[in-house]
């Protein structure tokens, strides 16, 4: 791993954990929970009670049922004046943290001052039975209730059932946890696992053609005519129709995007441009999306005119006018070829088109195992000292989940797992770790973020357990910083070889993308709409998915200028380009040569290409082959984890990591704004000088046969024609023996002044002489 100057590790951890995946002991929850270690809980499932007595002055009783096991107390809630009452909840006490060999569960009356026992039960836990899944769920039983005496009471009887699990069984997720003793009643419902299903996004397409008989309310002047759609926040409009006439012509598409299930209609309202901030409607028409035909395919549908309603002020009152329809003419339909990008295009997690007629079968299943979390930082204050109340949300593809949030640990230990399927390889997971800032019925706080991993599934070997400790890194004003380390388990498993090596041969978007390709930058006007429609959907979820862990999940602010991710992407370029810089020094060696030998074998090659053009294509392919049976044996043998190095993270300047986390438009004071915009001018000056460098050199390409230069262009043409003559008479071998042979001559053959060429191809001119 890099060296970093912090002592901080940064680095991926390969971990052993007690999972049944790959054992031979047998030590495993079932077939379906074997990526997280095995967790033991005692289940209570209090279902209902009759014929309870009586025990206010009216007869009645108000009754609620308290499960004790040692320190820990779970209650359920109570009925009023109702003697069968039913509470179908279930109680989770974890072993490790049972201190008491005995089982207690009260049924009692609420009242006012002091709560009165209505009878009790208790329960030996080393009688208690155990059940694993795939069983059936255990029948709940009637016990007779007895008073605090031991002898049974003349009336009143209770439903339940007590048995020993683990996390597999389906009363965990809904269960109240011991863990979580101290959530209060309001806070109990953000705190359970859950999964979540992203809304099924459609691109809506208006192509607005026309529209018919407008009436203007000034008729001596030429109407300015545009339209405008509406459809919930998003408002487009087309550009001021060319015929300023009372039938205006557009021919411009508008594209929206819409969550099923339709709630807003499409609004579209023809407007005249009186003046800079004035406009007139001169008719409106609603369309509910509903009503809107699907296309598949390219084939245009049918194009339809609607009416258009005039409303007008009478006596203060808004009316529609209807004494006169004004048309337009449009072509409206819910494009299901294309694929919804709600997520950055780097780290999708699902390229299906919308329409599920379209979709390919899957290739897979992805099965992610949360284990738990170590050394987490404080993230908030609670009486005085630090904590955390520390919760997972994985998403890929249109299902994101949610792990139970384990309540006041820098330790948790979720051992939760979930499955997706999957459709193309090329596709990333997202793993975010976050603080639960709403645990007791606040609706002030938010979640702050932890930090997230991603993995990319291509890079994972088919049918192979990934078990490793992820360090989570946030970056911060002050720099980057890890607030702990994550603890997953990873299994890809393929169904189809042959299918999942065929759809790398296919293209990674719907068809729909490249037949009708939309811009770029519509693609990011509608992503930005895409991931506020996801977050509204979700933050509206019981218990809700926050607006700020969706879009730190999708990654909404990447678009944002950074200093920072500047540095590391031209870093990343030149990364790229070493390889080349590389093989040139390489080359550059062998021309002076550096090690004889070499150059003598390198001639003896490329004589023999030369002599033998039909081995130089087999002889490329062939070395490319060799390299990369060589380089397998270094594979990585690990998932790619986030790179403080390759970031810039490590070495950021606090200035530019201040910009970067600066509002937009910017909070910051005149003078730092000045002075960041001083410096952005000296970097923009650097990459102008580099482009106008560009420019020349291409410009004298064009000016050898412009005549810009008259000598040169003789010369230029005159040696073109001695070329032809020369080439046409020579072999091209010998011609391409003696140009290598004199590209390789021996350094005591050359001189330290640059070429002939390259001295004639710098005096030719360029129109740099005639820039301002």
């Amino acid at each position: 791993m890099q060296k970093l100057p912090q002592s901080v590790d940064f680095a991926l951890k390969e971990t052993s954990p007690n999972i049944g995946a790959g054992s031979v002991t047998g030590n495993k929850l079932s077939c379906t929970y074997d990526l997280v270690e095995q967790m033991q809980y005692l289940y209570v499932r209090v279902v209902k009670a009759r014929d309870l007595p009586p025990k206010d002055v009216t007869g009645s009783c108000d009754p609620y049922v308290e499960v004790k096991l040692g320190n820990y107390k779970g209650v359920t809630k109570h009925f009023e004046k109702k003697s069968n009452p039913e509470w179908n909840q279930v109680f989770a006490f974890s072993k490790d943290r049972i201190q008491a060999s005995v089982l207690e569960v009260f049924v009692k009356d609420k009242d006012v001052v002091l709560d009165d026992l209505i009878g009790w039960l208790m329960f030996d836990l080393n009688e208690v039975p155990k059940r694993v899944p795939p069983d059936s769920p255990l029948a709940p039983q009637w016990y007779r209730l007895e008073d605090r005496k031991g002898g049974k009471i003349k009336s009143g009887e209770l439903m339940l059932a007590v048995w020993m699990g683990t996390q597999a069984d389906e009363a965990f997720p809904d269960a109240w946890h011991s863990d979580a003793a101290s959530v209060g009643p309001d806070g109990v419902n953000n705190i359970r696992s859950k999964v979540y299903l992203s809304p099924k996004l459609w691109y809506v397409r208006v192509n607005v053609i026309e529209a018919q008989d407008l009436v203007p309310s000034d008729k001596s002047r030429f109407p300015e005519v545009f339209v405008k759609g509406t459809l919930g926040n998003q408002a487009l409009r087309t550009r001021t129709s060319q015929i300023k006439t009372i039938n205006p012509v557009w021919d411009d598409d508008l594209i929206f995007v819409a969550p099923e299930p339709f709630e807003e209609p499409l609004i579209l309202t023809v407007e005249d441009r009186l003046g800079p901030n004035k406009d007139e409607v001169l008719g409106k028409c609603v369309i509910p999306l509903q009503l809107v035909q699907r296309r598949l395919d390219h084939k245009p549908v049918n194009t339809r005119w609607f009416n258009l309603e005039k409303h007008v002020v009478l006596d203060g009152e808004l009316k529609k006018e209807t004494k006169f329809s004004s048309r337009i003419h449009v072509r409206i339909c819910l494009d299901g070829g294309y694929h919804v990008l709600d997520e950055s295009t780097h780290y999708s997690s699902d390229l299906r088109p919308t329409a599920k007629q379209l979709w390919r079968p899957s290739i897979g299943i992805l099965e992610l195992g949360v284990l738990s979390a170590v050394g987490l930082m404080p993230m908030k204050m609670k009486d005085g000292r630090g904590t955390t109340d520390a919760y997972c949300v994985a998403k890929y593809g249109q299902k994101w989940v949610r792990t139970r949030t384990i309540v006041d640990s820098f330790t948790p230990r979720w051992n939760e797992q979930y499955t997706w399927e999957v459709f193309d390889p090329c596709t990333v997971i997202t793993v975010g770790v976050f603080d639960n800032g709403h645990l007791h019925g606040g609706g002030g706080g938010k979640d702050s973020r932890i930090g997230k991993v991603r993995i990319r599934l291509s890079t994972l070997e088919t049918d192979r357990v990934y078990t490793h400790s992820y360090p989570l890194l946030v970056l911060h004003p002050a720099g980057v910083k890890k607030t702990g380390e994550v603890q997953l388990a990873v299994r890809f498993t393929c169904s189809s070889l042959v299918n999942m090596l065929h759809m790398y041969s296919h293209p990674l978007l719907p068809k729909m993308h490249y037949i009708q390709p939309l811009s770029v930058m519509q693609l990011d006007s509608l992503r930005h709409q895409a991931m506020q429609i996801v977050s509204m959907r979700l933050s509206r979820a019981e218990p809700p998915l926050r607006k700020e862990v969706v879009e730190y999940m999708l990654d909404v602010d990447l678009h944002k200028w950074s200093m920072r991710r500047s540095k590391a992407n031209f870093f990343r370029i030149m990364g790229v380009l070493s390889g080349l810089i590389a093989v040139g020094k390489w080359f550059d060696q062998i021309c002076n040569w550096k090690n004889p030998l070499t150059t003598i074998l390198i001639h003896l090659l490329f004589i023999i290409l030369v002599l033998y053009p039909e081995l130089i294509l087999p002889t490329v392919f062939l070395y490319l082959f060799v390299i990369g049976l060589w380089n397998f044996r270094w594979r990585p043998r690990h998932p790619p984890h986030m790179d403080t190095r390759l970031s810039h993270a490590d070495a950021a300047h606090p200035d530019e990591l201040d910009e970067e986390f600066d509002t937009f438009p910017t909070s910051r004071p005149s003078d730092i704004v000045r002075m960041r915009y001083d410096r952005l001018r000296s970097i923009a000056g650097r990459v102008q000088t580099v482009v106008g460098d560009l420019a020349t050199q291409g410009e004298r390409f064009q000016s050898l046969l412009s005549w810009r230069d008259p000598r040169a262009s003789t010369l230029f043409v005159t040696f073109c024609l001695i070329a032809a003559i020369v080439l046409y008479v020579t072999p091209f071998q010998v011609v391409g023996l003696l140009i290598g042979i004199y590209v390789l001559r021996h350094p005591r053959f050359r001189h330290k002044l640059p070429s002939v060429p390259l001295n004639f191809f710098r005096r030719l001119p360029a129109r740099s002489d005639s820039m301002l």
